[in-house]
């Protein structure tokens, strides 16, 4: 490693002599493709005048800025810049547009990686989660899990124009944002900063970055929900749910709240925000809706498990843009959260179907699915924390753990979580916020686990437990007594495709 970081060293500092020997040159100042004819010696005068002979005027060239040391050292320094994916110092201090100093400079490759990052968390939602959780429910119900994570997309966006980035980003509060950028106020052009959250990539990037969050983050819910709540109560519960928890906790833990300025609890990508908040409402509001007609009197297999597959698939590539993407930038952070993700993702699915075959000697599909999911989950507030053997220790966890909450817990219970919201996201999620105080590594991002930072994870999981769980009880009461969550029992019995959409998922 030294040997490759001082032949780069070499290589900036021979590039930075080469662009030097271009300095006279590039610093003159007569127009480029000019010329200088050399002025001739005096003649001896003639014996006799010429008449009327006019004068030829010579221009003589301006003189050429002297060679300066100072410009030297500053290309080489843009040029160690520009090859550790940093902002140019010099492009900084001088590049300015109508409005004035811009203060920042794009950084082509951390915006280029944060609009993949963008398009891959949106690709989670749709098409990974909605094939997810629609292979898992009855072949009658499939379209209503589609049209929901679609419908929850559209609320999403809007109240994220209207208030929802502002309630998040904007201002210094405890709990909840201002309304100073509402309606996305100050974001936007050309050039997107006004200002920059992110170091070299436009305010606007990151604005979409975030609202992708905030569509996966609620469409989890539908999960424990699925095949018997009506298509307009679960878009009112997002509405609500998003304004009352998921902004809050987005500006508690990422927007200088609570938990993460205050309290100092750290969470890389969203096991607190995300999985855990969504997880626990997800409980709290299966319990109040009621188990689905026939539960636990009649089969209720998933109707396709190639599709829950796809859509695992779907989920684990675009968890790169989920946790690598949290790095904010093309950098070492991102490929170590890029490392992480990928061991403990292979690792639960692997460590959940053992533990089938160890107890039923089948290691199915939905368990290397389920494993899968619950590994991603249980490494997002630890990606960017934790090195190779702290994720290999959440994959197991995240394939033992959660295993013993769908199976055993559930079934113990005897709640209606439908497909597995709770055990899967509240429980991983609550697994990896207390990993993340324990096996947080300072050499990668400057957080060493231990007993304090431990601590300071228990107070924050219990901030979002109580939290997730009055907010959803006062949510679901509200709806239930107005609009009403439950569809008729005729309704869920033909199924919620053709009652609701008035569509069939296949025919014939």
């Amino acid at each position: 490693m030294k040997l490759h970081s001082l032949t780069k060293t070499l290589s900036v500092l021979l590039l930075g002599v080469a662009c030097s020997a271009t300095l006279p040159t590039i610093y003159a100042d007569e127009p480029a493709g000019a010329t200088t004819t050399a002025t001739p010696p005096p003649a001896s005068a003639p014996a006799t005048t010429p008449a009327a002979a006019p004068t030829e005027v010579k221009k003589e060239a301006p003189p050429k800025k002297a060679f300066d040391e100072k410009d030297l050292a500053a290309r080489i320094a843009d040029l160690e810049a520009f090859a550790k994916g940093e902002n140019v110092p010099s492009a900084a201090a001088d590049f300015k547009t109508e409005a004035g100093p811009l203060g920042d400079v794009t950084n082509s490759g951390n915006t280029a990686w944060m609009l993949t990052s963008t398009a891959l968390v949106l690709f989670m939602t749709l098409p990974g989660l909605a094939l997810f959780y629609g292979g898992l429910v009855r072949r009658k119900n499939v379209l209503s899990v589609l049209a929901q994570c679609m419908g929850i997309a559209g609320i999403a966006a809007i109240l994220w124009w209207a208030v929802g980035f502002s309630l998040t980003f904007g201002g210094e509060g405890k709990f909840i944002g201002d309304f100073s950028k509402i309606f996305l106020k100050g974001v936007g052009g050309a050039d997107g900063f006004k200002p920059s959250t992110l170091p070299g990539v436009p305010e606007n990037v990151w604005v979409m970055f975030q609202y992708t969050f905030a569509v996966i983050t609620p469409a989890l819910i539908i999960g424990a929900i699925a095949e018997r709540m009506k298509f307009a109560a679960v878009i009112a519960f997002v509405a609500l749910w998003s304004l009352l928890v998921y902004y809050p906790f987005a500006h508690m833990v990422w927007g200088g709240g609570l938990i993460g300025k205050d309290i100092g609890a750290i969470d890389f990508a969203g096991g607190l925000v995300v999985h855990m908040s969504s997880g626990y409402s997800a409980l709290v509001l299966a319990i109040i809706l009621g188990p689905r007609l026939g539960f636990r009197k009649e089969k209720m297999a998933p109707h396709s498990m190639v599709l829950c597959m796809i859509g695992t698939a779907i989920l684990w590539i675009g968890w790169y843009g989920f946790n690598a993407g949290s790095a904010g930038a093309a950098n070492g952070l991102a490929g170590s959260a890029f490392l992480t993700t990928t061991l403990a993702a292979a690792i639960g699915g692997f460590t959940w179907a053992a533990l089938e075959y160890a107890i039923k000697r089948q290691p199915s599909v939905l368990g290397f699915c389920s494993g899968i999911v619950a590994g991603l989950v249980v490494i997002t507030p630890a990606a960017g924390f934790v090195d190779a053997t702290g994720a290999v220790i959440c994959g197991v966890a995240a394939g033992v753990i959660p295993y013993f909450a769908c199976v055993k817990l559930k079934a113990w219970l005897g709640y209606d979580d439908a497909l597995d919201t709770f055990g899967v996201h509240a429980v991983g999620g609550t697994v990896g916020t207390i990993l993340t105080g324990l096996l947080a590594v300072e050499a990668i991002n400057e957080k060493k686990g231990g007993i304090e930072l431990l601590i300071k994870q228990l107070e924050s999981v219990g901030i979002v437990v109580v939290w997730s769980v009055v907010a959803t009880v006062i949510i679901a009461f509200l709806i239930k007594y107005t609009i009403g969550l439950r569809p008729t029992a005729d309704v869920e019995t033909q199924g919620l495709d053709t009652s609701e959409h008035g569509e069939e998922g296949y025919a014939g």
